[in-house]
Formats: structure tokens, sequence, C-alpha cells
């Protein structure tokens, strides 16, 4: 980068530091130090709820997941305004008329202390595994820019936040989210504008979008139907997962998720955290088709220009210097012609003014894409030999490589400060939900229940830099998982949310089912829903994730019904 990008860095992100230092004064106690003392507006919760959920992964990974697989991972998001109209609904009143600290506390209150525990142990493994991965995202980031060892970068990052959350609570979170987010939006929209701009001339957006479609990337709504009539089990992302799995998925996340529940907490009022909530619903989709859509032209910019033979250029430069430099030549080489050959085809058609491609045209370009990609896989093949044993995923590094090879000095040092606050912004909410559940649901219950509100607010500082330093552990191991950091993230959360989930609509809808039976039910949920994820990644069996969510949730409805009715007279 340049001196003019690191400037703008630099002064970016501590304005953000500044702002939220500013903003974090607050009583120190648990209601200050976690729920802001229960006291933001709707505005503020749905910033705070929006910069949780839209992290590092979400602006980094997500143009990359579009560019590998096109648009249909929005489907992903079509359950979520519904589960949030059942969330003002059910679970919200709830919540803050019993003036909760967390989710968890409701569980004892419903069933029993066991259940609680075990409810708020499953959250805090797949926060703590999750956060983990989402700090390794924005290490990605300084490795690439200063060539540092990734194990580093994930210390530094991990060190930056720590200190980041531990000094500012919840209410430095929420404030800095509202500014956080005002950056994000006006910087993807210039770099989205950008990426038009650089476009051949006579080259517009709808022809970009276009010669997308040709190649399959404009893919918005899929059936998961095949074309002999069955559905497709396997297929990720589709109308009926999205709609299904989805809503399963984010009635859990935000329902039950302390990291989100959190956030709506600190609402002043019951009505404050629905209309946040709410706004969510009808924000979230759009917001994500459009940083999709940004991915999608990001790939028709680069049929038109060379794109490089793997985005990831410090594991390029690894195998340049070893001993595979030979062939990784012959790869490069042959990959040239054939980018070439490419580059001049989607030209002809652009010349042609011939967007509508016949199925011949399409079939030539469709060739020509899978040569290429057959070259990637013998250059990602190189990446794993011994001695080299890197990051053989790219797909996190496509946004990223295009922001630095062609955007305008002082802009990529921007859009990088947006992929680092957005980072912080959604840690430091999970850092918070972390030590919250810790110390409400663990610390205060098992090691000691009598402490003054000095000590609840020293010992949460204290579990919040714990959990720092665990999460940054796991990013260490957060390398080859998944197509993209933003999938890997939600397989992680789909093995827990629907056993989670189940077990508060046991505690909402069936009143007649007692602690003892929820307790095994959720145990065996969890086992069965882990045996589903072996089972399909042995591909013993074809399921995509987002079933896990739906599976888990009425296995536990299921299970535990059954058990009261069953053992009734021996559970009580």
């Amino acid at each position: 980068m340049s001196y003019i990008d690191w400037i703008v860095l630099i002064v970016t992100l501590a304005l953000i530091v500044v702002y939220g230092l500013i903003k974090s004064r607050t009583s120190k106690n648990l209601d200050g130090y976690f729920l802001s003392n229960r006291e933001m507006p709707w505005y503020i919760v749905l910033f705070s709820i929006m910069g949780t959920q839209a992290s590092a992964i979400t602006f980094l990974s997500a143009p990359g997941q579009a560019y590998t697989d096109g648009m249909r991972f929005v489907q992903y998001y079509f359950g979520l305004p519904l589960a949030m109209i059942v969330l003002c609904v059910t679970f919200v009143p709830i919540f803050h008329k019993k003036k909760l600290y967390t989710a968890y506390e409701f569980l004892e209150k419903r069933f029993d202390l066991k259940t609680r525990t075990l409810t708020s142990f499953l959250f805090l493994l797949q926060r703590g595994l999750s956060t983990g991965i989402s700090i390794y995202a924005p290490a990605i980031i300084l490795s690439s820019l200063l060539g540092w060892n990734i194990y580093w970068t994930n210390i530094v990052m991990g060190g930056v936040l720590i200190i980041y959350t531990v000094t500012g609570g919840a209410r430095s979170v929420a404030y800095t989210q509202q500014l956080q987010l005002a950056i994000i939006f006006a910087s993807m929209f210039i770099a989205g504008y950008l990426v038009v701009k650089y476009l051949p001339e006579g080259i517009g957006l709808f022809d970009a979008l276009k010669v997308g479609g040709a190649m399959g990337k404009t893919n918005v709504v899929t059936t998961g139907f095949k074309g002999d009539g069955g559905f497709d089990w396997k297929d990720r992302y589709n109308l009926l997962s999205g709609i299904i799995g989805g809503f399963f998925l984010a009635l859990s996340y935000f329902g039950t998720d302390q990291s989100q529940v959190g956030r709506y907490l600190t609402a002043k009022s019951i009505r404050e955290s629905r209309v946040g909530l709410l706004m969510n619903g009808l924000v979230k989709v759009p917001m994500q088709f459009l940083i999709l859509l940004l991915g999608v032209l990001v790939f028709a910019f680069y049929q038109f220009n060379s794109a490089p033979l793997f985005f990831n250029k410090t594991q390029v430069d690894k195998v340049m210097h070893s001993e595979h430099a030979g062939t990784l030549n012959e790869i490069q080489e042959t990959y040239e012609k054939a980018d070439e050959e490419k580059k001049n085809l989607v030209r002809s058609f652009a010349a042609n003014g011939n967007f509508s491609l016949s199925e011949t045209e399409k079939q030539q370009l469709t060739n020509i894409n899978r040569q290429r990609d057959s070259l990637r896989t013998s250059f990602k093949k190189l990446v794993e030999q011994p001695g080299i044993q890197g990051d053989s995923n790219d797909a996190n590094y496509i946004f990223l490589r295009f922001v630095m090879d062609y955007l305008p000095r002082g802009l990529v040092g921007l859009l990088i400060a947006v992929i680092f606050i957005a980072s912080w912004g959604s840690i430091a909410a999970a850092l918070n939900s972390l030590s919250s559940s810790t110390i409400v649901d663990i610390h205060k219950k098992f090691i000691n229940r009598n402490m003054s509100d000095k000590d609840d607010y020293r010992l949460s500082r204290i579990y919040t830099f714990i959990w720092g330093v665990f999460c940054i552990i796991v990013a260490q191991f957060a390398y080859n998982i998944g197509n993209s950091l933003i999938e890997a993230v939600n397989i992680l959360g789909s093995l827990f949310y629907g056993v989670i989930l189940g077990v508060f609509l046991l505690a909402f809808y069936f009143r007649f089912v007692k602690g003892n039976a929820v307790f095994w039910s959720a145990i065996l949920g969890e086992i069965l829903v882990v045996g589903f994820f072996l089972l399909n990644e042995n591909q013993i069996i074809n399921l995509s994730f987002l079933w896990l969510n739906a599976i888990g949730a009425l296995a536990v409805v299921g299970f535990a019904v059954l058990i009261q009715l069953l053992f009734a007279r021996k559970l009580s």
C-alpha cells in the first residue's frame, strides 16, 4: 500500500477507537458493561444487530462466494424476516419483562439449572469457535499487506480486538457499530461503482450482469429440484433450504445466541427492541444481495481482464521460492494462454453487442473457464505440498486482491479499514457475549454467588480477555476450512443452533415438558446432529448443512415430548 493508504487506514481506525472510548462511559456494573444500562433507542439496536452479524467475513468472503458459486447464497437469508416476526411476538417480551442478562437465565426459571448450564455451554463452545474464525478473516489482510506469517497476524489482530473490547463494553460496541456501518456501506458502494467504471469502454452495469448471468453467477433463486424431478438434499443453497433451514437458523441465532440477544436487551423498551429486529429483517436480505452482486461484478471484470492464477499472492510467492517453481511456471504459462483466449472471446461478444449468448458461445466460454479452473486446481496441489502447506482456498482473497490491484490510492486504505472495523464490531460483540454468559451463567452460579458490582465489573473484563485469547488460539487452526469463511462459520453454527433453539421452543410452547426431559433431549439431539454431519462429510448421506438447524430443533422437541410422556413419573 502507498503512504496515503496507510494514513487513511490509521486515521479511520483511530477515529473508530476514539469515538468508541468517548461513548463507553457507563456505570461500572453488569448492567452498564453488558447492557448499556438498557437505554438504547431502536436505531442503535438495529445498527448493533447488523454490525454484530456483518463481520469482516461478510465483506471479505461474500464477494468471493458469489465469484465462485454465484448469488444463490442470498437464499440463506430468505427465512430471516419470518424469524424476526416470531422473535418479536414471543422471545422479546419475555426476555425484557424478566430483566435478563443472558437468554439462558430464562431456562433455569422455566426448567432447571442443569438445562440452563448445558445450553449456555453449547453457546459458549460454538460462539468461541466461530469468533476464532472471525479473527482469522482480518488477519488474512495483515498477512497479505505485510507479508507476515498468518500465525503472527492472528495474534496481532486478536490482541488489538481484546484491548478494544475489554476497554469499551457493550455501550462502546453499540455506538461504534453505528459509525462503522455508515463507513462500510459508503465504501462498498464506491467499490461497486469503480468495478463498473473499470470495465471496457461501452460496457455498463447491465452488460456485466449479462456476462455473469451467462456463466451462471446470477442464480439468485434456485429450486433445488433436479432434472428427474427429485430434490437435491445436498444442494446447500436453494429456496426450500433457505426458507425452512434459514428460518430455524435465524430464529436460533437472533433468539438464543447471546451475541445477538445481548444487542436487543440493551433497548430501553420492548417496542424499541421489536422495531430494531423488524428493521433488520427488512434490510438484511437486500444488503446481502448487493454484497453478493459486487462479487458478480468482480467476476465480470475478470472476464474482460487478466485474472490471477491464484488470488492469494503470498502463497504464489511461497511456491515460486520452492522446489516447485518450475512446475508453477509451466502452469502459469498455460493459464495465461487460456486467460488470454477467454478475454478475447468475451471482448468479441462485447464488440458485437451480443450478450445474449447462444448455447455454442456459452459452451466455448464454459470450456475455457473449466480449463482455467483445472490449472488453478493443479496449483492448489502445489500449495498443499510439504514445506509449503499453506491455505489452498483463495475464495477469501478474491475481493481483497481486486482492491489491492485496481483501486486508487487512498481508497485502498479505506476499503482495508472497512474490513478491519467490520471485524471489530462483530468480534467485540461476540467477546462481550461470551464474557456475559460465562460470568452470569457459570461463575455466579458455580464459583461465587455473592459478588459486589465492582467484582462483577472486574471479572467481566478478565473473562473478556480470557475468551479473546481462546479465540486467537482457534484462529491459528482456521485455514483450509470450507469453500469460504462465511460458509465455514455458518456450518459450525448449524451444528449447535438447532439444538439450542429446540430447548427454547420447548420452554415457550410446551409447558407440560419438564427440565429432565429437556436436558436429555438436548444431549440426544446434539448427538443426532453431529451424527448427520459426520455421515454427510463422509458422503454416506447427501444433506445441506442448513437442514441441520431444522433437524436439531425438531429432534429436541420430539425427544423431549416423547421422554416426558413415557417417563413422566420417573422424571418428576
